[in-house]
This record gives C-alpha cells, sequence and structure tokens, in this order.
C-alpha cells in the first residue's frame, strides 16, 4: 500500500523544484485551479468530491493524495468518498459501454474488407 502522506511530502518537494524552475507553468496551474471556486456555486467539498471522481478516472495518484485530504480538511465524510467514486465507477462503465459501440461501428467497417 502505498505511503500517501509520504508521497504527497515528495510530490509537494518535487512540484516545489518545478516552480523554481519554471514558476509561470506551476502560477498558471494554480490559477486554473482557483478560477472555478471564485464563482462560489459549488462549496470547497463538493469540488474536492469531484476531483477525487476525476482523478480516479483519470489514475492520477498524485491527485488522489492531494484532493483526499483536502476532501477531508473540508468536512468530507467516508460515505460522501465513496458515493463520488461510486459516480466515477459508474461513468467509468458507461464509458466504456460507449467505447465499446465505437469499437463495433469501427469493426463494421473494416469486417467486409477483410474477408
Amino acid at each position: 500500500m502505498l505511503d500517501w502522506e509520504a508521497y504527497r511530502t515528495q510530490l509537494g518537494s518535487t512540484l516545489g523544484e518545478m516552480g523554481r524552475l519554471s514558476p509561470g507553468t506551476i502560477r498558471g496551474y494554480r490559477e486554473l485551479g482557483e478560477a472555478g471556486g471564485k464563482t462560489g456555486h459549488l462549496d470547497a467539498k463538493t469540488r474536492e468530491l469531484i476531483a477525487l471522481g476525476v482523478a480516479v478516472t483519470r489514475q492520477c495518484d498524485g491527485c488522489i493524495a492531494t484532493h483526499t485530504e483536502l476532501a477531508a480538511r473540508h468536512g468530507a465524510t467516508r460515505e460522501e468518498v465513496m458515493e463520488a467514486l461510486g459516480v466515477a465507477i459508474a461513468v467509468n462503465a458507461g464509458a466504456a459501454l460507449v467505447y465499446s459501440a465505437r469499437v463495433m461501428d469501427a469493426f463494421a467497417t473494416v469486417a467486409p474488407k477483410a474477408e
């Protein structure tokens, strides 16, 4: 099992070094992340729950480490996190179903030529 706290610390250190090498890149990333929150339409906890669903979908350990801590800090419960993950699981299964239909469409166009 991954040591999430150690990983988050290591990631922060590496990102800090990247920020020293290319401050505009990190500044732009932070501004992008903060932009949606400025509207005030979603609270911080909801935004972090969405981020966790996206993190799972994108299979990003850094996002999981970061947004899990932030979700907890903003009061998310285990049950809320699991519900958000359930949405990610359902959407991923749905995406696999839709893209499977695309494969079948693509196959239908090449199969007659392969005979």
